[in-house]
């Protein structure tokens, strides 16, 4: 009897090993069918992200505590991006390393997804022109397209234009994905065309020029510290034209950003005596805030609060 009941644990033993074994192959089978995918930063992670679903496994190379805009990518950096199925980024203008690292990929096995593509970018502000720039940053085109919902939309559909080029079998799963997630962008576009519509003051300053297109969009007008690049020193000029502007109109809220210097905010907040409040460009949001489930559309609904308390 006893050598029956030892028989029946081996056989149960080695039962739920040969299961677990060919659990763990499916999985591994399945991993290996997904797409490796390389973003830059956050909003092309996430726009990526709600397009692939779970046919794709992601990664971001600029983390949130990076400012995009002084980010070089490191050897490890451009070895991941040469093994990825998938590429993606915003454009030249905000990436401006990314010419130069393409040369080093093979296009026949990577995808290389330039988000923006096909949107025509605002110039550069007059002192980035001028050659104001932070050292080796400077924008002839103003790169953030992400701000604008109906853009944002743009962008989302090149993604999934791209995934479908990648891999085509699975087709209809990025079409649905990116039509479910359209859907969410224009609610948002909604919700934001709602709230600014009938505001009488349509001013707002801001940090550094990264709200142009969000301010076409809803007939805005940004004043902005800084040009395309958050760590640009501003001209004494400059400096005093904003600060005569926000005593001028009464300016009760300058606008900083998470990753760049509030020096010169601080600056004009004590020459003026408004305060500094968050408007986020959205190039990071930390693993702790996505664990919350704070996303894209998450802080742009954040921006819309912030901005109604100064265009109302």
């Amino acid at each position: 009897m006893k050598s029956k009941k030892w028989l029946g644990i081996i056989l149960s033993v080695v039962f739920l090993l040969t299961l677990g074994a060919c659990s763990q192959k499916e999985t591994t089978s399945n991993d290996s069918k997904k797409l490796k995918v390389v973003t830059t930063f956050y909003p092309m992670y996430d726009f990526t992200k709600n397009v692939a679903g779970n046919t794709a496994n992601i990664s971001m190379l600029i983390g949130a505590n990076t400012e995009p805009h002084d980010y070089e990518p490191s050897a490890k950096d451009i070895a991941k991006i040469q093994d990825a199925d998938v590429f993606i980024y915003n454009s030249d203008e905000m990436e401006t390393w990314v010419p130069s690292v393409l040369k080093q990929i093979d296009t026949k096995k990577t995808t290389v997804i330039e988000a923006s593509k096909g949107i025509t970018l605002m110039e550069g502000s007059e002192e980035e022109e001028e050659g104001h720039s932070h050292e080796g940053h400077s924008h002839a085109y103003d790169p953030h397209v992400w701000l604008d919902p109906v853009l944002a939309k743009q962008e989302v559909a090149t993604i999934e234009k791209g995934f479908v080029k990648a891999n085509n079998d699975q087709k209809k799963t990025y079409e649905k994905n990116a039509d479910a997630y359209t859907k969410k962008l224009e609610a948002l576009h909604t919700k934001y065309e709602t709230a600014l519509k009938d505001a009488t003051n349509r001013n707002f300053v801001t940090q550094h020029t990264a709200f142009a297109y969000l301010a076409k969009r809803y007939n805005l007008n940004q004043m902005a510290i800084s040009g395309l690049s958050p760590d640009q020193e501003p001209s004494a000029a400059s400096l005093a034209k904003i600060e005569d502007y926000v005593k001028k109109n009464n300016v009760k809220i300058i606008f900083t950003e998470e990753l760049a210097s509030k020096k010169v905010a601080e600056t004009v907040s004590s020459a003026t005596g408004a305060s500094l409040e968050v408007l986020s460009p959205i190039e990071g949001i930390t693993e702790k805030n996505q664990a919350k489930g704070l996303d894209y559309i998450g802080v742009m609904e954040q921006n819309l609060t912030a901005l109604q308390k100064v265009v109302k």
